[in-house]
């Protein structure tokens, strides 16, 4: 039975000395939108775009459980550009298991994003109900939101990104919105059942059966940059998805931020969640990921440690098997119930396992720097971030500034070296600059 403190004899204690640590900016090409809801109307002013909306067509828009930036602007414009033509809109969540797979749960994931009724303009439709359109040439059902597979037309806004679990032309975007999102928990277990690793094939498979069926209008697909801003915002008509969505997925690979170092002794997580990242933490940037998928993404990170949880992500704890320690914070923070639904789906159980449970933020990053092998822990190589969604500004530690100042095109120093800073409760104090990439969004 864990209660609020864990007791354990660890031989010489934790009491060691930590490197200090440097803010430092990466540096990438980050290229944005000016404007989110200007570039929505433009897209609309496309004539294969706004050809398909018709005066009095009920029209179901999906949305899905990503903490995409300005996914609410983005959403609301599509609203009254939808409205402007004359249909009448809902917004229902696509997003598989995800909040809980319950209707109330994936409401409530939605109004963390401000995704509301009042600030969008127009019903939100939430409920777990699914039809069966058809079945694949191997016999699996494919699923579709009841509500949404009632409406005249479909239309899915969501973001372009290399997924955490395989590697395709086409990955996480319209596509496994369609498919996975669409089909609630029902149809994105059935999905799942094949396992991820035929997702480059059996989700355009999907896809292509859902369009035949239904009257997929078009994507709207948003691309982020390295800073975490939007980038891209394109419509995609229905019939050019799986034509189109392949070069956005690349366009998705260029943007995006990485950690630009090959081995790292610890890296610490602040915050991890499904807002983040569909495995709370992205493996594209801690290059790790579960149990038997191959993944050869830099760098090599020897120990992670994970502090605590998003607020946006509800006590889905999904990914945190992927950490080699977090804190009781974080521990008693976790949503069951919530986390196991995802992570059953998922088929990947390991994503749910609890890691070596630390007291404090203090003894969590103290274990895991006393743990790296070979290595005295004043010269451990240690990476610090806010969340892998925000990696333009970390700390690292002085032991890997001479690669830092070695690569001025890759880095730029901002601050002095310094000390971890912790309170009297042992609790880590905030990234002060962690909010830049955001601030200038």
């Amino acid at each position: 039975m864990i209660g609020d403190r864990i007791e354990v004899n660890i031989a010489g204690g934790l009491d060691i000395p930590l490197p200090r640590m440097v803010h430092v900016r990466q540096k990438f090409a980050t290229p944005r939108v000016e404007s989110v809801s200007k570039t929505v109307s433009e897209q609309f002013q496309r004539a294969e775009i706004r050809g398909k909306v018709k005066p009095g067509m009920t029209i179901a828009v999906g949305c899905g459980s990503r903490g995409i930036n300005n996914i609410a602007e983005c959403v609301k414009q599509v609203v009254a550009e939808l409205k402007a033509l004359g249909a009448k809109p809902f917004i229902f969540p696509a997003m598989g298991s995800h909040g809980g797979a319950t209707a109330e749960g994936q409401r409530e994931v939605l109004e963390g994003y401000g995704i509301t009724e009042e600030a969008m303009g127009c019903p939100i439709q939430s409920q777990m109900e699914v039809v069966e359109l058809g079945k694949l040439d191997s016999g699996m059902p494919v699923y579709m939101d009841k509500t949404a597979a009632a409406a005249d037309g479909v239309v899915v806004v969501c973001r372009v990104k290399p997924h955490t679990n395989f590697r395709a032309p086409i990955e996480s975007g319209i596509v496994k919105m369609l498919t996975i999102g669409m089909g609630k928990i029902i149809g994105a277990t059935e999905l799942h059942t094949d396992g991820m690793d035929t997702f480059g094939t059996l989700l355009p498979a999907a896809a292509s059966l859902i369009m035949a069926k239904k009257n997929v209008l078009f994507g709207v697909a948003m691309v982020e940059n390295a800073a975490d801003e939007t980038a891209i915002i394109e419509a995609v008509p229905g019939e050019q998805i799986l034509e189109r969505e392949p070069a956005l997925q690349t366009k998705a690979k260029e943007l995006m931020a990485r950690l630009q170092f090959d081995e790292i002794d610890v890296l610490v997580v602040e915050k991890i969640g499904k807002n983040i990242s569909g495995s709370g933490m992205d493996p594209n940037i801690t290059g790790r990921n579960c149990r038997f998928v191959e993944w050869n993404m830099k760098p090599f990170v020897k120990k992670i440690a994970v502090l605590g949880l998003t607020p946006e992500t509800h006590g889905n704890a999904t990914g945190v098997g992927a950490a080699d320690v977090i804190t009781m914070r974080l521990y008693k923070e976790l949503d069951i119930a919530k986390t196991y639904a995802n992570i059953i789906t998922s088929t990947y159980l390991d994503g749910g396992a609890i890691p070596i449970i630390m007291n404090t933020d203090q003894e969590a990053i103290q274990l895991a720097v006393k743990t790296v092998v070979r290595v005295k822990p004043q010269d451990a190589r240690v990476v610090r971030i806010a969340t892998t969604l925000e990696v333009m500004d970390i700390h690292v530690s002085e032991p890997m500034l001479p690669f830092i100042k070695a690569n001025p095109s890759m880095f730029e120093i901002m601050g002095e070296p310094e000390p971890f800073r912790f309170d009297a409760k042992g609790t880590l104090y905030p990234m002060l600059a962690k909010q830049h990439a955001h601030a200038t969004a």
